[in-house]
């Protein structure tokens, strides 16, 4: 870029800055406004209408056993030990309130917990807020008439579950394995993802 600018004559360096000033501007505005993740989240709600991020089954097939040697708690601040779910398909999302991309993903979360059966797939919609936001998990979920059950982390969350990036949904079969891992936002209210977990408990 340095060398760019050197074979620009002043003039000519200056009025292209110039014309890319606006944009960097509209842009620092839309950051630190809050607008820009408004805008994101617009345009992401319209990309999962059209199907375009509809879950593949397996996106990332992991295929490993699952750690199941830890807890979480209600949004009652009840503590579960994770053991509890062994034997069952289990859908686990890792969300924040404050992840765009992961609330644009709840409704379908929400669609596809409606349509399969809670005896044999359990759903843990695990938040990663801190304790002191817990007033504001509340809050979503009642904003937005969530039904799913929430929880938050009650100790040290296993290796595989300290993702880098959020949403993050993982599947793990009824003997223990990994069958499937979703990085990012996803539209899981489709019926190959509802037969995928289905079939996982024949």
């Amino acid at each position: 870029m340095n060398q760019f600018f050197q074979k620009l004559p002043l003039k000519r360096a200056l009025q292209f800055i110039k014309s890319w000033l606006p944009f960097v501007l509209l842009l620092v505005i839309l950051r630190y406004t809050g607008m820009l993740s408004g805008i994101s989240f617009v345009a992401n709600a319209a990309l999962m209408k059209t199907g375009v991020m509809d879950a593949e089954p397996n996106d990332v097939a992991v295929v490993k056993s699952f750690d199941y040697d830890f807890r979480i708690k209600d949004m009652q601040g009840n503590v579960i030990d994770f053991n509890k779910f062994k034997g069952k398909t289990i859908f686990i999302n890792l969300w924040a309130t404050w992840c765009g991309p992961c609330r644009v993903e709840m409704p379908s979360i929400q669609k596809l917990y409606d349509r399969v059966n809670h005896d044999e797939i359990v759903f843990v919609i695990l938040s990663l807020d801190e304790d002191k936001n817990h007033d504001k998990i509340l809050k979503f979920i009642s904003d937005r008439d969530l039904t799913f059950p929430v929880y938050q982390p009650a100790s040290s969350l296993p290796s595989v579950l300290n993702v880098p990036s959020i949403p993050t949904t993982f599947v793990i079969d009824p003997k223990g394995k990994i069958v499937s891992k979703k990085v990012g936002t996803a539209n899981f209210d489709n019926d190959k993802f509802e037969k995928f977990l289905n079939d996982l408990n024949k």
